[in-house]
């Protein structure tokens, strides 16, 4: 009969807990969206759309961009807390014809196309005659430079704040 160390015995178990714990994050049901929403219905592919579409309005350079920021995130949560049900109608109706026409206008999806490709097709939304196209575009544009002004990013590295009276300098001399 073989005897088991102790230390062995203790690693094994939390080997067996760690993983079971971390089971259930692997099967997680596709289709589903990452945040919870109370008035939207959204789906996996949705979501992923327009993280790809806050990725090309704030792009990642030396800072950090959209995607890495979770701002489709913040403008699926924005839409759904603060816009009344018109806008919430409109903006899930403009996310489905967005995909679609993206797909007429440039002959692919608008995840498969190339950042420059992306950012070709924003240019031209201008143009656009569909209206919840528009104000789909119109929101989540909106929304996005909100997210990323307000981001705890932009506030804490990128934006260094003085408050009104400025610094005290008691060597300039007076004319």
């Amino acid at each position: 009969m073989d005897l088991i160390n102790r230390r062995i015995a203790i690693r094994r178990l939390l080997f067996i807990a760690g993983g079971t714990l971390l089971l259930p994050a692997c099967y997680r049901k596709s289709g589903k969206p990452t945040i919870e929403l109370t008035h939207l219905v959204i789906e996996e592919e949705h979501e992923n759309l327009l993280a790809e579409l806050v990725e090309t309005i704030i792009p990642s350079s030396n800072t950090s961009g959209g995607r890495e920021l979770l701002l489709h995130l913040f403008v699926l949560k924005m839409v759904d807390d603060c816009h009344n049900p018109e806008d919430q109608a409109a903006f899930m109706a403009g996310l489905a014809s967005f995909s679609t026409y993206a797909r007429e206008k440039m002959g692919n999806d608008f995840i498969k196309l190339e950042p420059d490709k992306r950012l070709a097709f924003l240019e031209e939304m201008k143009d656009v005659k569909d209206e919840q196209i528009k104000r789909f575009y119109a929101i989540t544009k909106r929304r996005t430079i909100q997210g990323f002004v307000n981001s705890k990013y932009v506030m804490t590295d990128l934006k260094k704040y003085e408050l009104v009276p400025g610094r005290y300098n008691g060597y300039v001399k007076m004319a």
